[in-house]
């Protein structure tokens, strides 16, 4: 069995997998990383959106081949320590969870879309996509707008220090 050795949530790791074993298999039902759930398999809820080397995707059809040498990311690495990534603060200020199910690619979706563009609009945030069960999407919404401004006003004020 072939081995593949990449990064996740900041740990190298090598496994022994079929080249076409999903990734989400691998961190699931290999290295217990439970945070992206299995919804679909076809890449249409994005229950399962993690990031590879700071994209999103979902691993439910990204091969562990495609992961070599790479860096995967997860919502358990998305904190840095203890001090949440602002969308995750968003997302409990804006109490946006109810069953919690999809909140893991949702907030990896949207930490996503923030690295594309500071400002975004509602076309961008519906762009996301991601299924929320519960109907959420408004608090969604405020709370990607929410983490965006902090995030702008944090990148302000380091470009004044100087």
């Amino acid at each position: 069995m072939p081995s593949h050795t990449f990064t996740v949530n900041g740990q190298s790791v090598t496994v022994d997998a079929p080249d076409d074993l999903p990734l989400l298999w691998v961190l699931r039902d290999m290295l217990g990383v439970r945070g992206p759930k299995y919804g679909c398999g076809v890449d249409v809820c994005k229950a399962c959106t993690s990031h590879l080397d700071g994209a999103d995707v979902r691993p439910c059809v990204v091969p562990v081949s495609a992961c070599a040498g790479k860096t995967v990311t997860t919502i358990e690495g998305l904190a840095d320590g203890d001090e949440l990534h602002p969308v995750q603060d968003a997302w409990l200020e804006q109490d946006v969870s109810q069953c919690g199910f999809c909140q893991p690619g949702q907030i990896m979706a949207a930490v996503a879309l923030l690295r594309r563009t500071a400002t975004p609009t509602d076309e961008d945030i519906d762009a996301i996509a991601n299924i929320c069960r519960c109907g959420t999407y408004f608090r969604i919404r405020e709370a990607i707008r929410s983490a965006a401004a902090k995030m702008r006003a944090a990148q302000a004020v380091q470009r004044r220090r100087p």
